[in-house]
């Protein structure tokens, strides 16, 4: 969708850098000609062969180093380019944008373009908040120049707030959105990062059965598992659903498992977890289950009636049990209250890579919506996705999994 488009990546020095790799990998997918320009400072967080070995191009970061001493490239950048995206873009370039500050290359290449310039800042929160760099964004703004709004979240710096770089996905559909008027590639070749991957997906309630006539259930919908497989679909992954009982339209290619009980889910995803890279338990699976069914429909008698219940088999904590080392297992938290506390006590006990935790009082979020306020918890931290569409949420949950697992894979020598 890209051939013939050229966009400059301009990354300055943040954490949120090693973000930029993946943001430019999904470009030249697009067959995007990318050219980076990293400062000083980006270049403590991210190396230039990083960047060089994903775009084929040089990886510039010194106004004086001309390979070719006809182009003088802190002018030819933005004046050949469809656009320039800068991301991160600290509060450093920030101020030497607004003031028109050329120093380095990245803020000379800034000045001089001619291309629409997109901005998208990543820093503390108070740093971000600070008068003097809303004062810079209102000026760069005022000046024509565009802006991705920064995401909330658990920062690097152990703060919570506004300064997230968003997530590549968002990145890429700003670009594509500016350059070609359209933010939609679900179906573009991008979005095959997943080719080759199987996973497993759970979705919707289990029923417990008291008699022939009645049952213990929940108010799940499955909505948010069926999000996560049709998007893995779209990207290319062998994708088996294991499905309690809901009323949805089962995705296009999607491997369907149906279930109805705790147990049943138990031995359809156990029997079926060895060969799974990534495994995503997003059903609400009953805790308990009535220890006696009775044959026959249970009558109606005078006073109270006391079912006894005993507990269902974990189905989590097996899986965790018995995975594999370069295996990824995502489970889901439902709470109403403590939701971050419980949830991420979930991540040690369960054995693991991450917890998608939500809360059931938040309008907006929990069951039968179609939206979901997401934090995803991992041993490195947590990240609030906010509140966003089911199929966003499931995009934003399958890219941070995948690059767990491709983490694991180059751990094990596999990439």
């Amino acid at each position: 969708m890209l051939r013939g488009k050229k966009v400059v990546l301009g990354v300055s020095g943040s954490i949120a850098a090693y973000k930029m790799a993946n943001v430019a990998s999904m470009l030249v997918k697009q067959h995007c000609d990318v050219h980076v320009v990293l400062t000083k400072s980006g270049a403590e967080f991210i190396t230039p062969v990083t960047f060089e070995t994903l775009t084929k191009n040089p990886c510039m970061m010194d106004t004086f180093d001309r390979r070719d001493p006809s182009d003088i490239h802190h002018l030819s950048l933005g004046q050949t380019a469809d656009l320039m995206l800068v991301a991160p873009a600290s509060a450093d370039i920030l101020g030497k944008a607004a003031c028109g500050i050329a120093d380095d290359l990245l803020s000379s290449a800034i000045v001089a373009a001619t291309c629409p310039v997109l901005f998208a800042p990543a820093m503390n929160t108070h740093m971000y908040q600070n008068a003097i760099v809303q004062d810079n964004i209102r000026k760069l703004k005022s000046f024509g120049y565009e802006f991705i709004e920064p995401a909330s979240g658990h920062l690097a710096c152990d703060a919570v707030g506004v300064g997230k770089l968003p997530g590549e996905k968002v990145l890429v559909e700003a670009v594509m959105k500016r350059i070609l008027g359209t933010d939609d590639f679900s179906e573009t070749e991008a979005e095959k990062d997943l080719a080759g991957r199987r996973i497993l997906v759970t979705a919707g309630p289990t029923r417990e059965s008291i008699d022939p006539v009645r049952f213990l259930t929940n108010h799940s919908t499955g909505k948010m598992g069926y999000a996560i497989a049709e998007q893995a679909k779209k990207r290319g992954a062998e994708v088996t659903l294991v499905t309690g009982p809901v009323n949805l339209e089962m995705p296009d290619g999607v491997e369907s498992v149906p279930v109805t009980t705790a147990e049943e889910m138990y031995q359809a995803v156990v029997s079926r977890a060895k060969e799974q890279d990534m495994i995503i338990k997003a059903a609400a699976v009953a805790d308990y289950r009535p220890k006696q069914v009775n044959q026959e429909k249970t009558k109606k008698q005078e006073g109270s009636l006391v079912i006894e219940l005993e507990r269902t088999k974990d189905i989590l904590a097996e899986l965790g049990r018995i995975r594999r080392a370069d295996q990824c297992i995502c489970g889901f938290s439902m709470e109403t209250e403590h939701v971050l506390e419980n949830s991420a006590k979930k991540l040690e006990k369960k054995k693991v890579d991450m917890i998608a935790a939500n809360s059931l009082r938040e309008t907006g979020a929990g069951f039968g919506t179609a939206t979901n306020h997401l934090v995803l918890i991992t041993k490195d931290g947590e990240e609030d996705l906010g509140m966003r569409s089911k199929a966003e949420c499931a995009d934003m949950l399958l890219d941070r999994l995948f690059e767990i697992w491709r983490g694991k894979q180059k751990k094990e020598g596999k990439l």
